[in-house]
């Protein structure tokens, strides 16, 4: 199987920048990180539920009414499958910050028709994670969009205070015990509207929590912008 360019080590910051190519299929794409049939080959979500980004045609999902997350809209770029999946690892793992400005595009186009927040508070990390990895994954996304929107970045609005279990590394019934009094604020955001922003929604229990937190601390509104949302096909 090819290794997609973006995953050979002999592809630097420097090519990416200069030398135009899509960083998928290394073909020429002008000004743009991916070349058109790239672009248009991602795996977008057709259908979604408008409260928590699963599939959905047109309609909050049944979960959703069911179990009504603390957020009340989620916007998701891309469904996390291939190459999806292969660039925010790139970028969470490997270190390639560069991809980092074709996610935020990403995820700008996709929240372009989205009412504008007040704030853009991207998903916060436990400090010992971010001292290991050295970079907050969503800041890096957070900014290409508030930039691109012209809306006010706040990393600092939420903290994590507890370093818990990986939440991919649990099934599903037991993250939302995994995060639980994992944040904290500490701000009056009283009938403020937030955008947080994230590389990723598998089953949105962090999210849920993380909203929750700032609905009590007085936000009137809690929205969520991921690049890619985990979709279980049966």
């Amino acid at each position: 199987m090819l290794q997609p360019p973006f995953l050979n080590s002999r592809l630097t910051f420097r090519q990416a920048l200069f030398r135009q190519d899509c960083l998928l299929c290394a073909a020429p794409s002008g000004a743009q990180m991916l070349c058109p049939a790239c672009h248009a080959s991602l795996p977008h979500i057709a259908h979604a539920c408008p409260r928590c980004a699963a599939p959905s045609v047109g309609q909050v999902c049944g979960e959703c009414l069911k179990h009504p997350p603390a957020f009340d809209r989620t916007r998701a770029a891309l469904e996390y499958a291939f190459p999806t999946d292969k660039l925010i690892q790139a970028l969470k793992y490997g270190g390639q910050l560069a991809l980092a400005k074709l996610l935020g595009e990403l995820l700008t186009e996709a929240v372009a028709d989205q009412p504008r927040p007040e704030t853009i508070l991207p998903m916060p990390l436990h400090p010992a994670r971010l001292k290991m990895r050295g970079f907050n994954q969503a800041l890096e996304i957070a900014k290409v969009i508030a930039k691109q929107r012209n809306i006010p970045l706040a990393p600092g609005l939420a903290q994590r205070i507890a370093d818990t279990t990986p939440q991919a590394s649990l099934p599903i019934g037991a993250r939302h015990t995994n995060v639980k009094g994992a944040f904290a604020c500490n701000k009056d955001l009283r009938g403020q509207s937030i955008a947080v922003v994230d590389d990723v929604m598998t089953s949105g229990a962090t999210l849920h929590e993380l909203a929750k937190i700032l609905k009590r601390a007085g936000a009137a509104q809690v929205d969520v912008w991921v690049v890619a949302r985990a979709v279980t096909h049966h």
